[in-house]
């Protein structure tokens, strides 16, 4: 009830999260509410750790006070994305948010090992941990408001597909993990002369670090350039198909320049024989479409696609039939027919997926086969390029 309040009151069209205004909302929301618990939990369990003499409780303070600089971060790089594109930087500056996920990784992971480290030295240099019961049941309630935070960040992460920002409901439940340990190793250290404290602080930093490592790889994917999202390609596709005049659409390559902006490049294969004006309006109003209804910027190129010939109809039909046999994903385009009725040649290209099992000579050799069944002194050369998406 409290998260759906705060998303009403702070975030304008919060049934819009793709909206830029919108978004940029929530990201500001999300990091500065974490901002706050976190800074309120650093004071609070700081203080329970010094009065108990805990290394755990400690170590779990300053991971809230990491994650207050990682909330304000998540702040600073969504202000920053949200820039409008400039001269300097005309694709926007969206990847910032991905920049401020990189960070707030690289902190929980520092401060991970910093306290693994201490943690360590206190499990063979043990120190009494003294807990009032009342600063137990206080310093488990902090629980609480950790498990909203990661509902409340949850949520968000969700409606904007922010990577950043789930890295920071990770990282919430994480600490709600930790809370948990470090309580029962309070407990526990009353009834046992073993170093609890120290085993449980170490357990709290490993549990850290493999969080601070799982962020980092999510992040550094989309910075790398990772495939795009499968279904965002089909959906580029299937609105392009459906333009008037684009008979098919391949060498798709798309680049992420934030989240939901792509900028974009795919080759239209359109009537070989059509007016160079007309095909030129096709793939104008084609761009424009798909810049109106996805969040995608495409740049398409004119591929002729010979409707004319009957023979030539019949040839690639026969080539998309002998490579579907192969792999329904394999797509022919760039078919050339030449030579003569009786000695026909055939030249095209064709669309694979990286690191195929089968070898290029192999994939030749059996649609070569396939097709001289039709012609047995046809000639076939296959240009293999690599797929994108």
């Amino acid at each position: 009830m409290l998260t759906t309040f705060l998303i009403k009151v702070f975030v304008p069209k919060p049934e819009q999260p793709d909206d830029p205004p919108s978004r940029l909302a929530y990201g500001m929301l999300c990091g500065l509410i974490t901002l706050a618990v976190n800074i309120l939990l650093f004071g609070f369990k700081l203080a329970i750790g010094i009065i108990s003499g805990s290394i755990a409780i400690a170590t779990d303070a300053i991971n809230n006070l990491s994650d207050a600089g990682s909330a304000m971060i998540t702040v600073v790089g969504f202000k920053m994305a949200a820039k409008h594109a400039d001269a300097e930087h005309p694709f926007g500056h969206g990847r910032m948010e991905y920049i401020a996920g990189l960070l707030i990784a690289v902190i929980i992971i520092a401060v991970g090992g910093n306290f693994l480290k201490e943690s360590i030295v206190r499990i063979f240099q043990p120190q009494p941990v003294d807990m009032p019961h009342a600063l137990a049941y206080l310093y488990g309630a902090t629980v609480v408001a950790k498990l909203w935070l990661l509902f409340f960040t949850r949520r968000v992460s969700r409606a904007i597909h922010s990577d950043a920002i789930g890295a920071v409901a990770f990282d919430c439940l994480a600490d709600v993990l930790i809370t948990g340990i470090v309580l029962l190793s309070v407990v526990a250290a009353h009834y046992s002369t073993l170093p609890i404290d120290g085993c449980a602080g170490t357990l709290v930093a490993i549990i850290v670090i493999a969080g601070g490592i799982n962020s980092l790889r999510k992040i550094i994917n989309p910075l790398l350039g990772e495939r795009p999202d499968p279904a965002l390609v089909e959906e580029l596709r299937r609105r392009l198909l459906a333009c008037p005049g684009i008979r098919g659409v391949h060498d798709v390559i798309v680049h992420n320049y934030g989240p939901n902006t792509y900028f974009a490049s795919a080759h239209a294969e359109v009537d070989r024989d059509s007016d160079l004006v007309a095909t030129h309006h096709v793939l104008e109003a084609a761009e424009l479409e798909i810049a109106r209804s996805m969040p995608v910027r495409v740049i398409l190129h004119c591929d002729p696609y010979v409707t004319a010939d009957p023979q030539t109809r019949l040839w690639r039909q026969r080539c998309e039939k002998a490579i579907r046999a192969i792999d329904r994903h394999f797509v022919v385009y760039d078919l050339n027919l030449d030579g003569t009725p009786d000695a026909p040649a055939l030249h095209f290209h064709l669309l694979m997926p990286h690191d195929y099992p089968l070898s290029h000579d192999a994939i030749s050799a059996q649609v070569t086969k396939a097709l001289q069944a039709h012609a047995p002194r046809l000639s076939v050369h296959i240009d293999f390029i690599p797929s994108f998406v």
